[in-house]
């Protein structure tokens, strides 16, 4: 316990940072349920597109698979003089004390349920070269993930639970946002039996691998309106005078456990579906 409490509170020292949906472990999670399952002919694609990537001059953040694309977008953030322009693709604050929008906060297709779309556009498009398909698989297999993270959608005036000072059962010194981000995400994929990585069956896509890029956004939103934010505060806090320190007690990490697992397994088999479409 005291090695566990040790290693959340060196990752909290990055929680000042923009927050990195699911953190490398979900994101890579997401893209090995999706490789798992798409057709051969998309993963012969998507080996086709990773020889490209010297193209893109990126050494600092190595793509070699469809893991490392999946961490790829939060990686080359750190060089803000070419990426800066990226930033508003990885969420989209959509209020749960208002009716659900999809429109809302997008201007210009600034967020991740428009970026989503667009990239699955770009990499379908064989006329344009390998390098910018490759971005855009990269891209896409990232926001994916990054729209099913339901804090990075729903949210109440608090950038997603970045602004709300959070304990995570006796580690302190976090934001609700990293929670569910980090020892959330890591706790629950790595306790799920079966493994989250696999090959699903008919039937399992039939119920996991539904639904419209909206659809999506609305599930993450009322997760964050039913669950998270009822959780964290004791009730859904529209009046703003709650307060902005919480403790994510153990009985919410249970909780939530079986809820970011159908995430993770829907963000990767609804991939697997748009990279089936888009390189088929």
């Amino acid at each position: 316990m005291r090695a566990l409490l040790l290693l959340i509170a060196a990752l909290a020292s990055l929680a000042a940072s923009p927050a990195l949906a699911w953190g490398a472990y979900g994101h890579r999670t997401v893209a090995a349920i999706a490789l798992e399952n798409v057709k051969p002919a998309t993963r012969a694609q998507i080996r086709g597109l990773l020889h490209a990537a010297p193209e893109l001059v990126t050494p600092e953040c190595p793509v070699k698979s469809l893991e490392d694309a999946s961490v790829w977008p939060d990686c080359v953030r750190r060089d803000g003089a070419r990426w800066a322009y990226t930033f508003p693709w990885h969420y989209q604050n959509i209020s749960v004390c208002e009716p659900f929008n999809i429109k809302a906060n997008c201007s210009y297709g600034n967020c991740v349920s428009a970026q989503v779309s667009r990239n699955a556009h770009l990499l379908a498009d064989r006329r344009l070269p390998a390098e910018q398909r490759l971005e855009a698989l990269m891209f896409l297999t990232h926001f994916v993930g990054d729209l099913h993270q339901p804090l990075h959608v729903g949210e109440n005036h608090d950038l997603g639970g970045n602004r709300v000072k959070a304990d995570y059962g006796m580690a302190t010194g976090l934001n609700l946002h990293w929670i569910w981000d980090g020892p959330e995400a890591e706790r629950a994929i790595s306790s799920a039996n079966p493994p989250l990585v696999r090959r699903y069956s008919a039937a399992e896509k039939a119920r996991l691998a539904t639904g419209t890029v909206t659809d999506w956004a609305r599930e993450s939103w009322q997760v964050s309106r039913d669950f998270i934010y009822p959780a964290a505060f004791g009730k859904l806090p529209c009046n703003r005078t709650e307060a902005e320190h919480v403790v994510w007690t153990n009985e919410a990490i249970e909780k939530a456990i079986p809820i970011v697992d159908e995430r993770i397994e829907r963000a990767g088999l609804r991939l697997a579906k748009m990279l089936d479409k888009a390189l088929g």
